[in-house]
């Protein structure tokens, strides 16, 4: 499939925010989700929105599960086709996420037509298009409507085994923390939205949040993942506390974490995304260690098609890592998870 050459419209100044960062933050969606109307009783639920984790999993019998996930948002990048294989990207995430393979896919988009024209919309569903196809799935439908801001995202239906099945809150203490791709995306999205972008770090940038996350389809049949989740729109902090749940706390190896070279450079010349600011305001009293500005940032920074956060058993910590490094993704530890504590969730080292 070609690629079409790069639209001249500037996508990123028709919207207020940018890709995963236009999430509401983890404090006001709290708010949000709370409801009188307990959840409908159905065993066959295995996974539902209790746990915040990345899609709802189903029970169909004889161990198979369907998993059902939507995920969308307004331009991260100019470029139309790249905006809607990005954001396919970041939706197919929550199925790999799971531990699961993908099936299917159906579109959203919402598009200002007389703004931007339908040409300028099929680039971007053309891009989720190729998302698909790279991942070896039909786009096989989806709805439409004319909006103010435009937005685009996808629908997936995935399957995985119920004994293959990958959970954000299952971590076991002692367990090693380790991440697939670097931190920083929301920063060098709005260096490009202020135009301050230099061309070889956007196209780092590109290739950063175009990458699948499939190794999760392997992930799951490993019984040494004891947890799974990808980071996203709440930052590397937010997703991790959500790993935490109620029983666990974390150490984090700042200098460990991969990170987007030029992302410190931008931080310093006061270039983040307001996310990034209301990511932190949510969770900084269970946080301890983050108190600079670049730790701050980087570390609540939303990620759009973020990479694989991986809970691993420490007594196979060579064998993974050596399957990490085959397979070309970085193979150091980023922290471990500890014994809570109180209040400190999180202890940045």
């Amino acid at each position: 499939m070609s690629i079409p050459s790069p639209s001249p419209t500037r996508l990123t100044q028709f919207s207020h925010g940018a890709g995963c960062g236009c999430k509401i933050a983890p404090a006001q969606l709290e708010v949000i989700l709370k409801s009188s109307i307990g959840t409908w009783p159905d065993p066959a639920l295995l996974v539902g929105y209790g746990s915040r984790d990345d899609a709802a999993v189903y029970s169909i019998g004889n161990g198979r599960c369907l998993i059902s996930t939507t995920d969308f948002f307004s331009p991260i990048v100019d470029d139309a086709f790249q905006f809607g294989r990005i954001a396919a990207t970041n939706a197919l995430s929550d199925v790999y996420a799971m531990g699961g393979k993908p099936l299917l896919a159906v579109a959203i988009l919402g598009w200002p037509i007389e703004t931007l024209g339908a040409d300028l919309a099929q680039q971007v569903v053309e891009g989720g298009r190729q998302a698909c196809h790279d991942a070896g799935i039909p786009l096989a439908g989806g709805h439409s409507i004319d909006s103010p801001e435009p937005f685009f995202g996808l629908a997936v239906t995935g399957e995985v085994h119920e004994l293959h099945l990958k959970r954000n809150d299952t971590a076991q203490e002692g367990d090693l923390l380790y991440l697939t791709k670097p931190i920083g995306t929301g920063i060098l999205s709005t260096a490009q939205k202020r135009n301050i972008l230099a061309g070889p770090d956007a196209q780092i940038l590109l290739n950063t949040m175009a990458q699948l996350n499939s190794l999760g389809s392997s992930l799951g049949e490993m019984e040494t993942v004891h947890a799974l989740t990808d980071v996203t729109g709440f930052g590397l902090l937010g997703h991790l506390l959500e790993m935490c749940g109620r029983h666990l706390g974390a150490e984090l190896d700042y200098e460990a974490i991969p990170k987007l070279r030029a992302a410190q450079a931008f931080i310093a010349q006061g270039c983040y995304p307001d996310g990034a600011l209301r990511n932190w305001k949510s969770y900084a009293h269970m946080v301890n260690g983050a108190s600079s500005m670049e730790r701050m940032f980087m570390l609540a920074d939303p990620q759009t098609s973020g990479g694989l956060l991986i809970a691993v058993d420490p007594q196979h910590r060579t064998t993974f890592e050596g399957i990490l490094e085959e397979k070309g993704f970085p193979k150091q530890a980023i922290g471990r998870f500890v014994a809570r504590g109180n209040p400190i969730h999180v202890q940045v080292l």
